[in-house]
């Protein structure tokens, strides 16, 4: 079939070539026909034959139609970069004027995707044409050509004219952001000044636009910008905007005597109800140009915010309201010191002024249950006033300092501070301090979502949660901004220098590849070959491991397996860390069985070296076909698992790796003795011998848990009554030490340290109060004082004496073949002819009335050692027993 393909193509070049034919006999039809035989060739796999023939024909013949066609539409096909003879053959029909060719041939090149040259194109000839859908081409077209500046200009034109002002707004916003990138000074002007036509209360984002211009432009330029701003909140009386706005241009130019001159009148409308406001605006001098102006403005701010019924701190005295001013002396009511006089130079050093929505003032003036209740029901406004109340700049420690015991419990916390964390990630009425991931401040108008992930971008440090964060920027927010190249160029710099391929750097690569494929106006510097990286990589393994993002953990093995010519032999080398029953089936399926076979084999083989492989494959390819050929039988994977739990029991004795084997035990834990019983299910269907041998595995591991010993002991027992544990059986209770359980050992060191550490100080103090009442004859609190403290002394000797004494039972060392510590013992009392249960345990656990014996008491004594069904005659205090043993059994402990 292909070289039926081959012969019709090269009689069609021939034919081309021979007969001179004119561009006045080509047609969409012949391009239609063109791109048939392409499918065709595409059928059979024979694409690159056809382009390697038309690239040859074209080296001696370059005009030709049919070849450059071809050779185009394969590479379009391909997604290769070389696009020289598509521009050669739009440029032959464009300057013979073949209009409808080239809109086919422009949409034909779409059809692979967005392209600057066939969308420029288009729009050249709708827009001669009076096309309405030139808008459609230029909306696609500046999502590709990010130096174009004037067409986003005309798109935000037409919307307005529309009346669809939200596009216009975006649009113009658009334009802005490409004329401060390309210096356009006048250019800005005017769309500045349409923008603060439209959205004149976004003052946030005039700040930050001006800020860019200023810095790109030049200083100052920003600040001029910010007077057309000015005038919409001087008109609309925002008096404290019109402030702030003053000061931003006071702080490009501080001798600027026409905003001195308007801050004074803006002060003057901000406090006209203040009583001190002409005696404070003259003692700061702020109206005399030798003053420093900034000066004078902090000068005037500190003495203005002292007037009759504003709220202060005192370090001591706490939360107070100015009561009255009188010249330069205040009347303060404080919290706890009212009707204090203070005057007011003193003030201005001493106190604190607060708002009257101050966290603090609310406490003191609020009842405490109805705050409460309100800050229950309605966190984020909780979280506004708390965040304002210091100065906008507040992080969650300091928020639960205000509120918890005070209004909050502490369980109370819990479940409000997961709400209020959820408030701070979502809602656009906070932001993150871009100095300080965890700091966050309340915007007085609702951030956009691209200034929120802007802050939090560059507030995180943490490298992977950056990336989270773009991804969340390409989802939601406009990918357009300069922000967002400024996200992009954050992680293509990672590719421009570096010593070592770590994670950070494939990550990096990953994410500018992703990033740079889906929006072309993005560049990036150097073409990087994942080939080359993975070459210079020392540990895959630790890569994939220290990859955070689960996208490009599978986007990394997805190019090993694409990109890396002995990726099988890649992925088996991963296995161990990728633990993915995909990565198994993909070998399989690519022919590669025996690659996983022998893998899977050297895993329990050599199963100290992969221990959460041998606990995955256990619990996931158990019953896989393949799997079950190998010589690897069940019991041999339960004594793997086995061998396992008694490496990392004395890894972390000797305190290696403690936090992964504690993890990697754990796991094993779960498998053995979990909710299935494995283990025990496992050994109750094997004869005695394999019983034995496994038991023998089983109690070798030291500090395995000595209840779960018992368990599978007694297990064992119910099936095997007469089954002889070695280890234990002829084990009996002596009198050297003192036998006690691990429990109340634990118990008795905590009641010495009490003693040693609270009590004993405790008692010294006494003694001390007491000698100080003078005549130690009559001094009844001293003698007591005293004699507690010998009491005390011989309680830490007997104590100490008893501890070294201590000799921890071992519950898996329990028999009930005999009586001995840890048995119940149920006994048949011919004296009385009543039944008595008694359990044996130690001095410390002896309680008679119920029903605990001591192993050392008369009758402890007597019992020890003696098997069910014997009776036993015995003298206690004069007293004659005789007891039958009926039954003995092992006792919780």
């Amino acid at each position: 079939m292909s070289e039926r393909i081959e012969k019709t193509v090269r009689e069609m070049l021939n034919e081309e070539k021979w007969t001179r034919a004119a561009l006045s006999a080509y047609s969409t039809d012949k391009f239609k026909e063109l791109d048939k035989i392409i499918a065709e060739a595409k059928k059979e796999s024979y694409l690159d034959g056809l382009k390697q023939l038309c690239d040859e024909h074209l080296s001696h013949t370059k005009n030709s139609i049919i070849a450059l066609y071809i050779a185009s539409i394969i590479s379009l096909s391909k997604q290769l970069l070389d696009d020289s003879t598509l521009v050669t053959l739009i440029n032959i029909f464009i300057d013979n004027h073949k209009t409808q060719i080239v809109t086919h041939l422009c949409n034909r090149v779409l059809d692979y995707g967005d392209s600057k040259l066939a969308l420029r194109t288009l729009a050249e000839i709708y827009k001669a044409a009076g096309n309405e859908e030139i808008y459609d081409i230029w909306e696609r077209l500046i999502k590709i050509d990010y130096d174009e500046t004037e067409i986003p200009r005309l798109l935000a034109e037409k919307y307005e004219q529309d009346g669809d002002l939200e596009k216009a707004i975006e649009y113009y916003k658009k334009s802005l952001y490409r004329l401060i990138v390309q210096k356009q000074g006048t250019a800005i002007k005017e769309v500045w000044s349409k923008l603060v036509e439209l959205i004149p209360e976004d003052i946030d984002f005039f700040y930050r636009e001006q800020k860019k211009i200023s810095e790109k432009i030049g200083e100052g330029r920003g600040g001029l910008l910010m007077q057309e701003v000015y005038v919409y909140y001087k008109k609309n009386e925002d008096w404290q905007t019109c402030i702030d706005i003053l000061k931003l241009i006071l702080e490009y130019n501080e001798k600027d005597t026409w905003a001195r001159k308007e801050i004074i009148d803006c002060f003057k409308q901000r406090y006209a109800d203040h009583s001190q406001l002409e005696e404070y605006l003259k003692i700061s001098n702020i109206s005399q140009s030798w003053r420093n102006i900034f000066e004078a403005i902090a000068d005037f701010e500190k003495h203005i915010s002292f007037d009759e019924g504003n709220y202060v701190f005192h370090r001591t005295w706490g939360v107070g309201r100015i009561a009255k001013v009188d010249n330069d002396d205040l009347l303060i009511d404080f919290v706890k010191k009212r009707g204090h006089t203070m005057g007011l130079k003193m003030a201005i050093t001493a106190l604190q002024t607060l708002d009257k929505d101050h966290i603090w003032v609310l406490k003191s003036t609020m009842k405490r249950d109805e705050l409460a209740a309100k800050v229950k029901k309605n966190p984020e406004w909780a979280l506004k006033v708390i965040i304002r109340s210091f100065d906008n700049n507040c992080d969650l420690k300091r928020v639960k300092q205000e509120i918890v015991p005070s209004l909050l419990t502490p369980g109370e916390w819990t479940s409000w501070n997961t709400k209020a964390r959820k408030i701070l990630k979502e809602s656009t009425d906070f932001a993150a301090n871009p100095s300080n991931i965890d700091f966050y401040t309340v915007r007085s108008r609702p951030v956009s979502i691209e200034e929120k992930l802007a802050n939090e971008f560059k507030a995180q440090r943490n490298f992977f949660a950056r990336i989270e964060i773009l991804n969340t920027f390409m989802d939601n927010g406009d990918t357009d901004s300069d922000t967002f190249r400024d996200m992009f160029t954050y992680f293509n710099n990672f590719l421009k220098a570096f010593n070592q391929v770590d994670e950070q750097v494939i990550s990096a690569y990953l994410v500018v590849t992703k990033v740079a494929t889906a929006f072309a106006h993005l560049q990036v510097d150097k073409v990087y070959n994942f080939a080359g990286l993975y070459e210079q990589i020392s540990d895959p393994s630790a890569v994939y491991a220290g990859i955070k993002d689960k996208a490009l953990k599978a986007e990394f093995l997805q190019k090993i397996k694409n990109l890396i010519p002995d990726w099988s032999d890649e992925y088996i080398k991963l296995f161990p860390v990728i633990l993915s029953l995909d990565i198994l089936n993909t070998l399989i399926e690519e022919g590669f069985e025996e690659k996983v076979k022998k893998l899977v084999e050297e895993c329990f083989e050599n199963y100290s070296d992969n221990r959460e492989a041998v606990i995955w494959l256990f619990k996931n390819i158990g019953n896989e076909a393949w799997f079950q050929e190998l010589n690897i039988d069940y019991a041999r994977q339960i004594i793997v698992l086995i061998h396992i739990l008694d490496i990392t029991y004395r890894e972390i004795a000797n305190k290696r790796n403690t936090t992964e084997n504690r993890r990697i035990n754990k796991q094993v834990l779960g498998v053995l003795f979990g909710k299935d019983a494995l283990l025990e299910n496992f050994i109750l269907d094997c004869d005695e011998d394999t019983v034995t041998r496994f038991y023998t595995f089983i109690n070798d591991i030291v500090d395995l848990d000595p209840k779960l010993k018992m368990q599978l002991r007694n297990k064992i027992l119910e099936k095997y009554k007469d089954f002889k544990f070695f280890d234990t059986e002829e084990k009996t209770v002596t009198a050297r030490g003192l036998i006690v359980t691990a429990k109340m050992l634990e118990a008795k060191k905590k009641e010495l340290q009490e003693i040693i550490d609270i009590k004993i100080p405790e008692n010294s103090k006494e003694i001390g109060k007491a000698l100080e009442l003078g005549d130690l004859r009559e001094n009844a609190e001293y003698k007591a004082a005293r004699e507690e403290q010998t009491r005390l002394n011989n309680m830490v000797t007997r104590l100490q004496e008893e501890i070294e004494r201590a000799q921890v039972f071992d519950p898996t060392a329990t028999t009930i073949g005999k009586v001995s510590f840890g048995t119940i013992v149920e006994l048949k009392n011919h004296t009385s002819g009543e039944n008595e249960v008694y359990t044996i345990l130690g001095p410390w656990e002896s309680n008679p009335e119920g029903g605990v014996i001591s192993y050392m008491s008369p009758l402890g004594t007597n019992l020890l050692n003696h098997k069910k069904g014997e009776k036993l005659s015995f003298t206690i205090s004069e007293d004659e027993k005789i007891y039958e043993i009926l039954n003995i059994s092992a006792a919780e402990i």
